[in-house]
């Protein structure tokens, strides 16, 4: 029997043996080969380990004040209080407004900029063309740390301090995005795009026409990279803001351990923190296929 009998056997599928046509009778299921027992167990682990902390902050945020450091994963008494006192006496909701708001615009900048000059860079020829992405991927190497002072100093030039634009203002382009939109956009034939020119179709039209559908899965993984950046985004934004309804919500979560003293109102950090995740969850719902489908691509290239 050769791989391809086998496979047909344990799927349960009809195959050809001998010229007729054969129900394999076969049991539907998966064999699991003795020699992989080992590899099943270090990613079973692995795959606990990294949602521990997800059910230890759940159960946290079900748990009243006085059970908060008991190691059980199940609350001796489960409740919502710690939910309901976040939206109710909290600026939590104002928080997540912000933080949207500051996410969403950066997400659409990002990709818009990034995109057009990834193809200026990948499908044009003029001078200082290497240099100018080579000054672009410089940008890359420099800490973020490094950037805060000068970028502070120039929003309160601005006066931007404590204000939206203030807090999106070094998100709005990536040299990330451009290098990767630029790889992609490489791959395009440009026999597409000089079809594109003789139809008499503009610069702008190729670029969204033709160019943005062909590097869909790069655009997507761009957008929900820089959408958890721009979301889990920590040390600007406590630099910039100074009142408390202009924080985002890593600030914010920051606000209630600093407002409760040394031990934190753990209850409602956890709490928040479940609350923070419901976005990041339903954009990687979204863009799943896409991102797959985009490291596939990379791998491919």
């Amino acid at each position: 029997m050769n791989k391809y009998d086998w496979a047909a056997e344990h799927a349960g599928i009809r195959r050809r043996d001998g010229g007729k046509t054969v129900r394999s009778t076969a049991r539907n299921g998966i064999r699991i080969r003795p020699s992989a027992f080992p590899a099943y167990f270090l990613l079973g682990s692995g795959a606990a380990v990294m949602v521990f902390p997800f059910l230890w902050m759940i159960a946290t945020t079900l748990k009243t004040p006085q059970d908060v450091f008991s190691l059980s994963l199940i609350p001796p008494e489960a409740t919502l209080d710690n939910i309901r006192t976040l939206f109710t006496e909290t600026l939590y909701t104002t928080w997540i407004v912000n933080s949207l708001i500051v996410a969403v615009i950066t997400t659409v900048s990002v990709c818009f900029f990034d995109t057009v000059v990834g193809y200026i860079l990948a499908k044009f020829t003029f001078p200082g063309k290497t240099v100018i992405f080579v000054g672009i991927l410089s940008t890359l190497m420099v800490p973020t740390e490094m950037l805060i002072i000068p970028w502070y100093l120039l929003a309160a030039k601005l006066e931007l301090v404590d204000t939206y634009l203030g807090i999106l203002f070094p998100g709005l382009i990536s040299a990330f995005g451009i290098f990767l939109m630029k790889q992609f956009m490489e791959s395009v034939p440009r026999d597409l795009l000089d079809a594109a020119r003789i139809d008499g179709m503009g610069e702008w039209g190729i670029l969204l026409r033709v160019v943005v559908p062909l590097v869909k899965p790069a655009l997507a993984t761009l957008c929900i990279l820089t959408f958890l950046g721009s979301w889990n985004a920590f040390i600007w934004p406590l630099i910039v803001t100074q009142t408390p309804e202009q924080l985002t919500i890593p600030v914010g979560l920051a606000f209630f351990s600093s407002e409760s003293g040394d031990s934190g109102n753990w209850t409602l950090i956890m709490a928040g923190a479940a609350v923070s995740i419901l976005p990041l969850l339903a954009v990687f719902l979204l863009f799943q296929k896409q991102i797959i489908r985009g490291i596939a691509m990379t791998g491919f290239k």
